[in-house]
């Protein structure tokens, strides 16, 4: 059964925006991942990525060959069993990837189920994370200082940020477009010139917009900062990749999104340490198994499916550093 709610106003996604952690959750009763087997050593210790030239933002480092049983773990994994629980960087105001539920509290979405079969992988216990809720421009500051040990937060993979951390194979593929207001003629930012567009700030999409010296770049905190000063009328349109504009959308019923090609391609990737490469490529094997049991599908239709249509291929991992 499809999660997705509409009609929830901008004002109930802005609760709990500064709130530490949420544990509270039920998850979806869906198919669990085969057990994979478990490995009679432990992992080779963590070490730091070696510099390599960027030509595919994609490409991550190998999976393991199976995941070792917690109690073989070294290294940062071997830190994160002896705490107990995964600290996650994430987003509560973005409405089927990763927001706060008004009435359960608990923050729920693509992101935080795909984060959440990564902890299952390490605990054997999906709600074994604390949920820390940061904007868009604290997610590389967080993983450098390890406030916390992995970034779920539609986070693009760029060579300039390889550069300043490190990310797990592509998890999901989107491409920023605009949101608008019905009745408007403007379908994608060429269309908007003269007028005042909005996006988050330190992320690519304000990037992208930087690049259009006609429009009047506006930034926010939050996506949900964007749809305040949207409803405001302070701006004519938000730009964003479709997954939250679809969510933000979903909380306004004189918005939408309209039809048009992709501006760019917004590939996601877990955010992790530079240095903890080991842990990299345990998530990508977390990540293989989700792709080939049919787990990724799952969580697609349960928060994606209903507004923006049946489940695409998983995106293809790409493996080389």
């Amino acid at each position: 059964m499809t999660r997705f709610r509409s009609g929830w106003p901008a004002a109930l996604a802005l609760v709990g925006v500064l709130t530490a952690c949420s544990t509270a959750y039920a998850p979806t009763p869906l198919p669990t991942p085969a057990a994979s087997a478990a490995a009679t050593t432990s992992p080779a210790p963590t070490t730091a990525a070696a510099p390599v030239t960027c030509d595919n933002a994609t490409t991550s480092f190998s999976p393991l060959p199976s995941l070792p049983q917690a109690g073989t773990l070294g290294g940062r994994l071997g830190e994160i069993v002896q705490r107990g629980y995964l600290v996650a960087g994430v987003s509560s105001d973005s409405l089927l990837l990763g927001s706060r539920n008004p009435l359960t509290n608990a923050i729920e979405g693509f992101d935080i189920d795909i984060v959440r079969e990564l902890a299952r992988a390490i605990f054997g216990d999906p709600n074994k994370v604390k949920f820390t809720v940061i904007t868009a421009a604290q997610r590389i500051p967080a993983l450098q200082d390890r406030t916390v040990d992995v970034v779920a937060r539609n986070m693009t993979m760029t060579c300039a940020r390889w550069q300043q951390i490190a990310f797990s194979s592509e998890y999901y593929h989107s491409g920023q477009k605009v949101l608008v207001r019905k009745g408007s003629t403007a379908t994608k930012l060429e269309d908007l010139g003269g007028q005042a567009v909005c996006a988050p700030l330190g992320t690519s999409s304000m990037a992208v917009l930087a690049k259009y010296p006609d429009i009047k770049a506006v930034g926010s905190d939050t996506h949900t900062g964007c749809l305040v000063l949207f409803q405001q009328g302070q701006v004519a349109a938000i730009t964003g990749d479709d997954t939250v504009l679809a969510g933000l959308a979903a909380q306004d019923p004189y918005a939408v999104v309209p039809k048009s090609d992709p501006i760019t391609a917004e590939p996601y990737g877990l955010g992790f340490n530079k240095d903890d490469v080991t842990f990299v490529k345990y998530a990508n094997t977390v990540l293989e198994q989700l792709r080939s049991t049919g787990r990724w599908k799952a969580i697609y239709d349960t928060w994606l499916a209903g507004p923006l249509g049946p489940a695409p291929a998983p995106p293809v991992a790409v493996y080389g550093r």
